[in-house]
């Protein structure tokens, strides 16, 4: 009995973890190159989004 409880726990987990209750999370990237009197820059970012969050990095 406990090993079962167990078990469907860890399935309630995996399931939850990959995204199969809801919508799956999408990556998105960008990247940029400016030049201004200050020389060339480059930016970039990367991040996440469910949908409902969204997690971002600027570089």
């Amino acid at each position: 009995m406990k090993l079962a409880v167990f078990l469907a726990l860890m399935t309630l987990l995996a399931l939850t973890a990959c995204g199969a209750d809801g919508p799956p999370a999408r990556p998105s990237a960008g990247v940029g190159v400016g030049i201004g009197t200050g020389g060339v820059s480059a930016g970039g970012g990367v991040g996440l989004s469910n949908g409902t969050v969204s997690v971002g990095i600027g570089l």
